[in-house]
């Protein structure tokens, strides 16, 4: 049986996924058969994998440890859609919406067993399986009931490697007061700490190590430097504050004059932002996260999300006018899955999917489209032949991504099909399940190139040169900064 490894933390957004994405790629790498691993997850940022769906950081490590993405790799995911309930996913597939009681009370022993049997299989078939745990391990509150952290190093007899970042301050307090808090048995899996963020002169942080240390008898394996490797974010506390641009890895250099803004209402159940990602990443283009009630009079084009919860969010919209702005607005405007949904005319069979009664919810009206939900969700890896029009115009050639939704959204008048006849188009508006959009070439350059052009503002030239990988990033960042030697692995 594999040997596990289990990256846990301090709190929630410390670094863990990307330790564990650069545990995997460097194991890989050596030849060692290695499997990413999170019992629970709670994010609404998936993807599709052949049996369903798992978190958007489980499959980023499977694709680090060059293998193929697997429902047992995040057999338990809960996906908030807000009035307090998740939508419960289990080996893939969704089982329902409950409250957090509830899911406790109800359905606690169903998913314990699947990440038990989804972990002894990934151990039965590789050498080392990397889990991710969530949030903090030292929740006391539900110690009794962690899956993802203290059921998880039980289970898989894991040795256990704490994260913790020091960018939020406080470090050296978040691991004593970790370790103090964590059941016995569980601190005695605690093999070493990993710090994480970290800016500046490390010989000035050296005496608190030591200090640590000598405190607590835990080795600091590593201090990483504040880096991006650039893989997708797990979920929306990585968001930038309401209205801050999201520019990859700092300022891209591009004067403000020189560049292009393209706003994103940060809808109350926003899903999937990942999809904007690839665009943050394109020099001379600003992501801005804006709420709904703001103005557009800056910005150059507009990305309207996916959802959890398209109805709620819909109306959350509406309520603010977000409509009447989005049809004065004469800039090229994409719908992205629920996105997609919000832009037609209607959605009917509401009930289903909003938190409310209500059978029919009028759309933002940009597009001739209606929305029928039903109980039945597509998940799918999907490829589609593209013939660019508007905010693509130019475009050409097969695209790929994944379909996560609820409903299917079909025509009410005259409207262009760009995706093999789906999705939806006319003149500057589109509309199109396809999540992962713009991590394909030909679609990002049109909707760039459109952006600049229907703002007049003239592009600098770009480089072409090829960004380094995010996955051999990650792994440099452990390599050359966290010490195996504890662990049972080396690199």
């Amino acid at each position: 049986m594999a040997a596990t490894i289990l990256v846990a933390g301090t709190a929630s957004h410390v670094g863990k996924s990307t330790v564990a994405a650069g545990i995997c790629r460097l194991l890989a790498d050596r030849g060692v058969s290695v499997a990413p691993f999170k019992a629970q997850n709670m994010s609404n940022n998936a993807r599709a994998t052949p049996g369903g769906e798992i978190g958007v950081s489980q499959y980023v490590q499977a694709r680090a440890a060059r293998v193929g993405p697997s429902t047992d790799h995040n057999p338990v995911l809960l996906k908030p859609r807000g009035g307090g309930e998740s939508q419960l996913v289990v080996n893939g597939t969704a089982v329902g919406n409950y409250a957090a009681g509830s899911y406790y009370e109800e359905h606690w022993d169903d998913a314990l067993g699947a990440a038990e049997a989804a972990h002894e299989r990934l151990a039965a078939d590789h050498d080392i399986v990397v889990a991710e745990g969530a949030g903090s391990i030292a929740e006391i509150n539900l110690h009794h009931r962690d899956l993802a952290n203290v059921e998880t190093a039980r289970f898989a007899d894991a040795d256990i490697l704490l994260v913790a970042d020091i960018e939020r301050g406080g470090v050296f307090a978040s691991l004593v007061g970790t370790l103090e808090l964590v059941p016995e048995d569980i601190r005695e899996r605690i093999v070493g700490c990993v710090v994480t963020k970290f800016r500046g002169d490390q010989s000035l942080l050296d005496p608190g190590l030591d200090a640590f240390e000598e405190r607590t008898g835990v080795p600091v394996l590593g201090v990483l430097p504040y880096d991006d490797p650039g893989l997708p974010e797990e979920d929306s506390v990585a968001l930038p504050p309401v209205g801050e641009r999201a520019v990859r890895g700092g300022d891209d250099g591009v004067p403000d004059e020189r560049s292009v803004t393209v706003a994103v209402p940060r809808l109350p159940r926003i899903s999937n932002f990942t999809d904007l990602q690839p665009l943050a990443a394109e020099p001379g283009v600003r992501v801005a996260y804006v709420p709904p009630s703001a103005s557009l009079a800056d910005a150059d084009a507009v990305v309207l999300p996916g959802s959890k919860n398209t109805v709620d969010d819909l109306l959350a919209l509406r309520e603010t006018g977000f409509g009447e702005r989005l049809r004065a607005f004469d800039g090229p405007v994409v719908g992205l899955c629920g996105g997609y949904q919000m832009l037609g005319e209607e959605i009917t069979n509401a009930s289903l999917e909003g938190t409310d009664e209500r059978e029919r919810v009028e759309g933002l009206g940009l597009l001739p489209v209606r929305t029928v939900f039903s109980a039945e969700k597509t998940v799918d890896h999907v490829r589609r032949r593209l013939d660019g029009v508007g905010p693509l115009s130019g475009a050409s050639g097969t695209v790929s991504g994944y379909e996560i939704h609820m409903g299917e959204s079909e025509p009410t008048g005259d409207v262009a099909r760009p995706f093999d006849a789906a999705g939806a188009a006319t003149g500057r508006v589109l509309g199109t399940y396809l999540h992962d959009l713009f991590t394909n070439r030909t679609a990002v350059d049109a909707f760039v190139r459109n952006t600049f052009e229907a703002a007049a503002v003239e592009r600098l030239p770009v480089d072409s040169g090829d960004r380094a990988d995010p996955y051999d990033r990650a792994a440099a960042l452990v390599r050359e900064h966290v010490d195996s030697e504890p662990l049972p692995v080396d690199w």
